[in-house]
């Protein structure tokens, strides 16, 4: 596992979306021109600036989206596009509308309002397939280790589909939803860990003294379905990218190890 760790959340955000527009370019310069680059993306408050960063350089032709396809973690079940707190609406209101050569028919979100919550979630997972799989999966994780709506618990080797979300989580989303957790969606839809670990490399976004936790049981606990952040510990390509906030809870030891070998690859 490679740890980024950046002095705050604004240089961790420009570092996430450098790396992330380094790999679509570099992927156009390849052989693989007829396939497209298949990239994974999170809603949340912590890829916002990631994707601010993104739609400058695309606007500034700094990186193209036109080669581009993009899968969506998850999505509430039973919100309609149209409301301005599903996933759907978040992502085209913070990225996908500011970008100046994303094709619609390139953008893949699960729907929500689907009559076949279960036949919705197997064809995203034969879709995802179908292109060869994610090439780069970003992401973030919740105060509780979870990676997309897969609370605490959840198998690791699980695949997209349909959760119960927990009165934590419903608790600390109704933010959004005027302060009510009665009106925040009791379920969603929502890719797997295996999803997410399935992918060729992921990157996951952590940032804040209230995540800390998480980091350090991403990185230097067991892994476990309890922490479902865990898994990253299994997977070849995961890089975790943080601001100093978030770790406070590494230990001395990895912390030190961490800033050591990243400033090797920048040598």
């Amino acid at each position: 596992m490679r740890v980024v760790i950046q002095d705050n959340y604004d240089k961790m955000c420009k570092w996430a979306a450098n790396y992330i527009a380094a790999k679509i370019n570099n992927h156009k310069k390849g052989l693989l021109l007829n396939r497209p680059f298949v990239l994974g993306l999170p809603t949340g408050s912590s890829p916002i600036g990631v994707y601010k960063e993104l739609v400058r350089m695309n606007k500034a032709g700094e990186v193209s989206f036109e080669n581009v396809v993009t899968f969506n973690m998850d999505e509430y079940l039973g919100l309609p596009r149209e409301h301005d707190q599903s996933y759907w609406y978040f992502m085209h209101d913070n990225f996908f509308n500011h970008l100046v050569d994303m094709k619609p028919e390139n953008i893949n979100i699960l729907n929500g309002m689907t009559d076949d919550p279960e036949g919705e979630c197997a064809r995203y997972e034969e879709k995802i397939a179908l292109y060869g799989g994610i090439d780069l999966f970003m992401g973030g994780i919740g105060v509780d280790g979870h990676i997309a709506f897969n609370e605490p618990f959840t198998s690791l080797a699980s695949r997209t589909g349909v959760r119960n979300l927990t009165t934590d989580t419903r608790i600390v989303n109704s933010r959004f939803f005027g302060n009510d957790p009665e009106a925040v969606p009791a379920q969603a839809l929502s890719v797997g860990v295996g999803t997410v670990t399935d992918s060729k490399e992921v990157l996951i976004l952590i940032n804040g003294h209230n995540k800390a936790k998480a980091l350090a049981e991403t990185v230097e606990g067991s892994v476990s379905h309890k922490w479902t952040c865990s898994a990253l510990q299994m997977h070849n390509g995961a890089i975790i990218a943080c601001d100093e906030a978030a770790c406070d809870e590494l230990t001395v030891g990895a912390y030190k190890y961490f800033l050591d070998i990243e400033k090797k690859e920048r040598l």
